[in-house]
C-alpha cells in the first residue's frame, strides 16, 4: 500500500475503510445487516471490505456506532483509538487494546498522525452508551488530510478547518424521517472538500416509517454546496464504492443526479457482491 495512493471507500452509515500512509484505519464500523432495531436498507458489505485493518478509530458509543457484532472481530486483533472514558466498557466487552483520546490528543498509526477533535454531540444512549464518553472527531494526516467528523453539530472552531483538508467525511442524515440535534444536515455541513456519509443505509423496519427517498440528504448536500459554497468539491459515493485521492475523475457510467454536484455516484441500485 505504500506506492498506492491515498483512498477512501465508504462502507455505509459511518464506516469507511481509510488507506493513507501505508496504513489502513476504519471508522465507526457497522457492518452487519441489523444494528439494534435498524436494518440495513443499503446493499450488504463483502466481508473482506471490514477485515485486515491497521486501527479502529471510534467516534462515540452509540450504538449505530459502537456496534459489539462488527467491533469484536476487528478489534480483537486491530488497536481501537476510541473517547476518553470508552476504555473499560469496550475492553469488558472483547476489545483487546483500546486508547482513549480527548479533543487536542494525537497519536500514531504507522505514518498517519491522529489528532481527536471536539464534536457537539449527545453521547447519554442505552445500552453502551454514557455520559462519561464524550464523543469526538478524528484528524488523520498522512499524504492527505481527512477529517472524520464521527456525530456533531456545528461548533465555533469548526471552521478552523476549512482549508486544510484533501476531504471531509461529513454525517448529513440519520435513519429516522427527521435528524435531531448534535448532527450535520445538509444546509449546514459545508467543508471544502466533502464525502457525505450517515444516510441511506439503515431505517426501522416496516411498518414504521421511513423516508420515502433514502438519497435525498446525499442529493440535497450536494446541491446546496454547488449553491451556497461553490468552491466544495462533493464527493457521493454509494456503498461499496472506492476512490483514490486527492483528485478524482467524475465517473462518466454514474453521471450527476443533482444539479450542481461536481462528482456524484450514487448508483445504489447496483449490489456490493
Amino acid at each position: 500500500m505504500n506506492d498506492a495512493h491515498p483512498a477512501v471507500t465508504w462502507l455505509g452509515h459511518a464506516s469507511v475503510p481509510l488507506e493513507m500512509g501505508g496504513a489502513r484505519v476504519l471508522t465507526d464500523p457497522v457492518l452487519g445487516a441489523r444494528v439494534g432495531p435498524l436494518v440495513r436498507i443499503a446493499p450488504p458489505i463483502r466481508s473482506a471490505l471490514g477485515e485486515s485493518v491497521d486501527a479502529i478509530v471510534l467516534s462515540h458509543l452509540h450504538a449505530d456506532r459502537a456496534d459489539l457484532r462488527s467491533l469484536r472481530p476487528v478489534g480483537a486483533r486491530s488497536p481501537v483509538f476510541a473517547p476518553r472514558g470508552a476504555g473499560r466498557r469496550l475492553t469488558a466487552r472483547g476489545l483487546r487494546t483500546v486508547h482513549e483520546m480527548s479533543p487536542g490528543e494525537e497519536t500514531s498509526v504507522g505514518d498517519v498522525h491522529v489528532t481527536a477533535k471536539t464534536a457537539r454531540h449527545d453521547g447519554r444512549r442505552r445500552p453502551l452508551g454514557g455520559s462519561e464518553a464524550a464523543p469526538i472527531g478524528f484528524l488523520l494526516q498522512a499524504e492527505c488530510s481527512i477529517y472524520f467528523a464521527g456525530d456533531t453539530d456545528l461548533y465555533p472552531r469548526m471552521s478552523d478547518l476549512a482549508g486544510s483538508l484533501g476531504v471531509a467525511l461529513l454525517p448529513v442524515s440519520g435513519w429516522g424521517p427527521t435528524l435531531g440535534p448534535g448532527h450535520l444536515d445538509p444546509a449546514r455541513a459545508e467543508p471544502r472538500v466533502a464525502v457525505p456519509i450517515r444516510w441511506g443505509t439503515f431505517a426501522l423496519p416496516r411498518p414504521f416509517r421511513r423516508r420515502d427517498d433514502p438519497e435525498r440528504p446525499a442529493r440535497e448536500f450536494g446541491a446546496l454546496a454547488a449553491r451556497c459554497a461553490p468552491d466544495v468539491e462533493v464527493r457521493i459515493l454509494a456503498p461499496g464504492r472506492r476512490i483514490e485521492l486527492p483528485s478524482v475523475e467524475p465517473d462518466l457510467a454514474h453521471p450527476p443526479n443533482c444539479a450542481g454536484c461536481r462528482i456524484v455516484d450514487t448508483n445504489m441500485a447496483s449490489r456490493v457482491a
